[in-house]
């Protein structure tokens, strides 16, 4: 298909963050047993806490997009991000299919109710990119829309950063055999077979199509201000420090200082508990030694 660079994209268009990572400086990986990992993964939410403070007292603006094949592990990447953050603070969007109404407006608009106020930090799970997703893929567009998406797109995000939105977009990358051997694992447990819709099947069957059509998206909105950042996400826990450790790089931060808190002494005063057989209590089926 031919395509001509989105208005405004200039030579940044063409440049990809996997050739930017050519000229980052080497780091030797450290390698974790398991038990390393969870206290890995303790201290990295530890400093998350301390982000979202600063991010809180600074009134900053903060938003981080989600994307990457289904399997890929990004709502498993989100979970240990705000799993000890405040969700106040930082919260995680993820939309539902688009009602009737909401397909007649502009396209960004729904997106745009939800981004961050100053002090906070908003999570996307996905995002405006699902146009030059599953909707191209799929045909749940048409072909002037996702032109139309692909010229704007690089400008609606200028566009938020100019008005003071930190934006920061990961693509958790997975292999063919790793999201097979993980679609797998979802149809022989219970517990996680609802992950698996009719459109991510749909999705495994059109594999070089989302292929192609992520590399369409990289070739229009990975730019030198607004670059996608690649993580290998094959092992799961690997994937998720190195996201982790890379985020809170990119928020420039430091230490709240508070007033020191002391407890106030508790209430004096007469005080008889209601007999226990005038409550309904929830039946003891368990007891934990």
């Amino acid at each position: 298909m031919d395509r001509a660079p989105p208005s405004g994209g200039g030579s940044r268009w063409f440049e990809s963050s996997r050739a930017r990572s050519r000229y980052l400086p080497a780091i030797a990986p450290k390698t974790l047993t398991k038990r390393e990992y969870e206290k890995e993964l303790e201290r990295l939410q530890t400093d998350l806490v301390r982000l979202q403070e600063w991010i809180k007292q600074e009134k900053l603006k903060v938003v981080v997009i989600f994307e990457g094949r289904d399997t890929a592990g990004k709502g498993g990447a989100i979970k240990r991000i705000v799993e000890k953050t405040n969700p106040r603070v930082i919260r995680s969007v993820a939309l539902a299919t688009p009602t009737d109404r909401e397909r007649t407006q502009w396209y960004f608009q729904r997106y745009v109710a939800q981004l961050p106020a100053g002090g906070e930090m908003v999570l996307f799970d996905r995002s405006w990119y699902n146009r030059a997703g599953v909707e191209r893929v799929m045909g749940f567009c048409t072909d002037a829309e996702y032109q139309e998406f692909m010229r704007s797109c690089p400008l609606f995000e200028r566009m938020l950063q100019q008005s003071g939105i930190i934006l920061i977009k990961y693509w958790l990358s997975v292999s063919d055999e790793e999201q097979e051997r993980r679609f797998e694992k979802r149809l022989k447990d219970p517990a996680k077979r609802w992950k698996l819709s009719p459109i991510d099947l749909e999705a495994r069957a059109r594999w070089v199509d989302y292929a192609e059509a992520k590399d369409e998206t990289f070739a229009y909105t990975d730019t030198k201000d607004s670059p996608w950042w690649v993580v290998e996400a094959d092992d799961k826990r690997t994937a998720r420090l190195n996201l982790i450790a890379h985020l809170l790089d990119q928020v420039p931060h430091g230490d709240v200082e508070y007033e020191p808190v002391k407890l106030p002494p508790r209430q004096q005063r007469a005080y008889v508990r209601p007999p226990e057989d005038t409550q309904t209590y929830v039946p003891e089926r368990y007891r934990v030694e």
